[in-house]
């Protein structure tokens, strides 16, 4: 569509602070040598866009493993934190209680070892003389020299030592199970109250913080929320026909808007459920690191689509003035404004939405001092 005259020479006229040099001398002026290029259809990659959020790739909930109240929270909203450091105290009175008691009984079984092993003793040289006395005996009892009453006697003694030895022998172990079980008490005991300790599972960023000093900790209940500092990913709901499209490694556009800047990230993970109220699956993007990232930012994702057949001319070739934007075309030796309007930018090419048709003939290169109206003489 062709820009009105009128309009043109007001627009320019006011462009330029009303210095526009009159009709006449214009017309007078030199022709500006100029060329020109034929509008044509051209491939043109479309792709679809999805709005998703940034996410920390690793976050990891700090929960306490046993019922206290919190005594120290050593760490606020926003601190960064390294892997083993103490985050939480929590009060430990009745597990310190619970290891001495362990300790002591444990301290109680190994003090009767000295009492077992002197009974064993004891026992063994009853049993070693029990074994002496029958062997003499058994020799005076087959040379016809003691009654059978003696010997049996003799007999019954040496059963006797036997089973008061393998009785201390017993006794020993069962002290031995004993003192193992009480290590293992002391064990446990020891790792509960190490409980009250709680620490950073690995190094990062404390993004919320749920408990304060007084408060009651109870198991699996978060009390601290850390992300690891430096990888994030952008999660971005996508529409289920691009699915084909779609496979892991595949490098997507990105932009952040909140940081100004546009980069290239990976597919790391295609969530193979979709979703039945929006028909879209969630794609998971590697974000490289860039400093100012934060969860919760907002990014667009541009997902390649297949290409079709548009009209698109050099950005340089469409002149920009206010919101107004017009390309020059030669008509009958003057320079022509036309409005148009644009699309989409890929490199150095802007997709022409109106005001050109295809096998149009616009100027190009655009000289920065062509005006409409201006002549101008189109060079082959």
């Amino acid at each position: 569509m062709k820009f009105p005259a009128f309009l043109l020479f007001s627009l320019i006229f006011v462009g330029c602070g009303g210095h526009e040099e009159p009709a006449k001398k214009q017309a007078a002026a030199t022709p500006m040598a100029v060329t020109t290029v034929t509008a044509a259809a051209s491939e043109w990659p479309t792709s679809r866009e999805a709005v998703g959020t940034v996410r920390a790739r690793v976050s990891g909930s700090v929960s306490s493993r046993i019922m206290a109240y919190v005594r120290e929270v050593r760490v606020n909203q926003g601190d960064s934190v390294r892997a083993g450091q103490l985050l939480i105290t929590l009060d430990s009175k009745d597990l310190e209680t619970s290891v001495r008691q362990a300790e002591e009984a444990q301290r109680e079984a190994r003090s009767a070892e000295a009492e077992v092993e002197s009974a064993i003793r004891a026992a063994r040289a009853q049993l070693d003389l029990a074994e002496v006395t029958f062997k003499r005996m058994k020799d005076l009892f087959d040379k016809k020299s003691i009654s059978h009453q003696e010997f049996d006697e003799a007999q019954a003694r040496l059963q006797l030592a036997r089973a008061n030895h393998d009785m201390a022998v017993s006794r020993r172990k069962q002290l031995e199970a004993k003192i193992e079980q009480e290590a293992a008490a002391v064990r446990n005991a020891s790792i509960m109250r190490g409980y009250s300790e709680i620490t950073a599972p690995f190094g990062g960023v404390v993004t919320e913080k749920r408990v304060e000093p007084g408060n009651l900790a109870t198991p699996g209940a978060p009390l601290l929320i850390i992300e690891q500092a430096g990888l994030y990913r952008l999660e971005v709901p996508v529409d289920e026909s691009l699915l084909p499209s779609l496979r892991r490694g595949q490098r997507v556009e990105v932009v952040l808007e909140a940081l100004d800047r546009t980069l290239q990230a990976p597919i790391a993970e295609i969530v193979p459920s979709v979703d039945p109220a929006t028909r879209s699956v969630t794609v998971k993007l590697d974000l490289p690191g860039q400093t100012g990232l934060r969860t919760g930012m907002s990014g667009r994702a541009r997902f390649p689509g297949a290409a079709s057949k548009v009209l698109a001319a050099p950005a340089s070739a469409v002149r920009q003035q206010g919101s107004l934007q017009f390309v020059f075309v030669a008509d009958q030796g003057r320079a022509r404004g036309r409005l148009v309007t644009t699309g989409e930018h890929r490199g150095d090419m802007v997709q022409i939405l109106s005001g050109l048709s295809e096998g149009d003939a616009y100027i190009h290169p655009l000289p920065p001092t062509l005006a409409d109206g201006a002549p101008v003489e189109v060079s082959r």
